[in-house]
């Protein structure tokens, strides 16, 4: 049986914030953890690979798989983390700023999830965990390109997740809340709360709390998840289960 230690995980976005707690947790996990941020990463640890990739850009993407392909081990854990959002009320949107987050959210989750399951598929599957946001289901205002962008990203899993079943690989969605991050830097606290408030949340998780809840999700056998959409409190229920 292949160990922990054999295995590849990567994580987009792997600089700084969630992407950057991610990727420290699977290593702590025992995986060997590849980063593809735009940017090189600006910390180092044991077991971490850094692989600079604009999620975006097609070239960028396959040249990263290429790399990946060429690693001792097996991809079986793919988080498509990497966004960039915006708050601004939709009639003062520029479009550049709307297509930008289509390109990254929306474009660089699909390229990256096209390119990995090109791999697994050859090597017996896994898991692709596609990043998305409650500002879906509760339409926030001021975040019409971002939630586009992830009710998108919502559509392409529950199809890639059809597509890809042959290949035993899972593909789901993680809605996340709020979380104290760059992203969240410039929202007023009043809005966060209220956010809160509606998903009855009485503080933000910490990005320990959604490390576990995603370590949870992926434990799980690929096809027994596939096309689901899950939340945080999804993921809590079944570590208690």
């Amino acid at each position: 049986m292949e160990s922990k230690k054999d295995r590849l995980a990567l994580v987009t976005g792997a600089r700084k914030g969630l992407g950057k707690a991610l990727a420290l947790h699977f290593l702590e996990q025992g995986y060997t953890v590849i980063g593809a941020s735009r940017h090189a990463t600006e910390w180092e640890a044991d077991g971490f690979l850094d692989f600079p990739t604009d999620v975006s850009n097609e070239e960028s993407v396959v040249q990263l798989t290429r790399r990946i392909h060429k690693l001792d081990g097996t991809l079986s854990l793919v988080i498509n983390n990497a966004a960039v959002a915006s708050m601004n009320a939709a009639i003062l949107t520029p479009a550049s700023s709307f297509r930008r987050m289509l390109d990254v959210n929306t474009t660089g989750t699909f390229l990256v999830a096209r390119e990995t399951a090109k791999l697994m598929r050859k090597t017996g599957g896994g898991h692709i965990l596609n990043l998305s946001s409650v500002a879906v289901p509760l339409l926030l205002e001021g975040q019409a390109a971002y939630a586009s962008s992830k009710s998108a990203v919502e559509t392409l899993t529950q199809i890639l997740a059809k597509e890809f079943s042959d290949y035993s690989i899972g593909v789901n969605t993680l809605r996340l809340p709020p979380l104290t991050t760059d992203m969240t830097k410039g929202v007023p606290k009043e809005k966060l709360q209220k956010i809160l408030e509606t998903l009855s949340l009485k503080s933000m998780p910490s990005l320990e709390e959604v490390c576990r809840a995603i370590s949870t999700l992926v434990s799980n056998p690929p096809r027994s998840l596939t096309a689901k959409i899950f939340t945080l409190e999804d993921c809590v229920s079944m570590d208690h289960e």
